[in-house]
């Protein structure tokens, strides 16, 4: 709370001066939102897919260093590229999409170094199991749309790993890896 005070001070000081920012709300842009996944496949190769339907919001505080990230993604939106595969995949021994419609990701604990957006705590969802999980974010940029000039947004790109079995995924072990790559390309569009 003092650091949030300060920066509120700083900001009503030098107002005439700097930009003073204050939480913003994102919307996701589902056009640009790429929640995809990375296992080992049989230990020959890196099996990978993607899911097509993500909707949420994100909140950024860029004075305060806080935020926080709500995202539902469409577990049925599973796509690998090959038809027989994401039917397995959404079938009762991996991902049950007809009793798990969703995956949730929920945090409001963010990390960052200086003005740079490290990291993002939370919570995930799979199969009914609650889990934390730790992004770490390799890119965050915020600004106007040179396309669509009405439209201010802020992107970032983050990844972690997680194991399926802590989800109570089994199917495969350890022929099909337990750790999964998850990666983030996020665009949302200011409120």
């Amino acid at each position: 709370m003092k650091k949030y005070s300060a920066a509120l001070l700083f900001c009503s000081a030098f107002a005439a001066f700097a930009v003073c920012a204050a939480p913003e709300t994102f919307t996701l842009e589902p056009s640009h939102v790429y929640p995809h996944w990375s296992v080992r496949h049989m230990g020959f190769s890196q099996l990978q897919g993607q899911f097509n339907t993500t909707s949420g919001k994100f909140t950024l505080d860029r004075v305060a260093h806080s935020g926080q990230v709500d995202a539902v993604i469409d577990a049925a939106s599973l796509d690998s590229g090959h038809a027989k595969r994401d039917q397995h995949l959404k079938g009762e021994e991996f991902f049950n999409v007809a009793k798990f419609s969703t995956i949730t990701f929920h945090a409001s604990n963010t990390r960052w170094d200086g003005d740079r957006l490290v990291a993002v705590d939370g919570e995930v969802t799979v199969l009914g199991v609650t889990k934390p999980v730790s992004l770490t974010v390799t890119n965050m940029a915020c600004g106007e749309n040179p396309m669509a000039k009405t439209q201010y947004r802020c992107g970032f790109d983050a990844n972690a790993t997680v194991k399926r079995s802590d989800f109570g995924m089994n199917y495969g072990l350890p022929h099909i890896g337990d750790e999964v790559l998850l990666t983030f390309e996020v665009e949302g569009i200011r409120d």
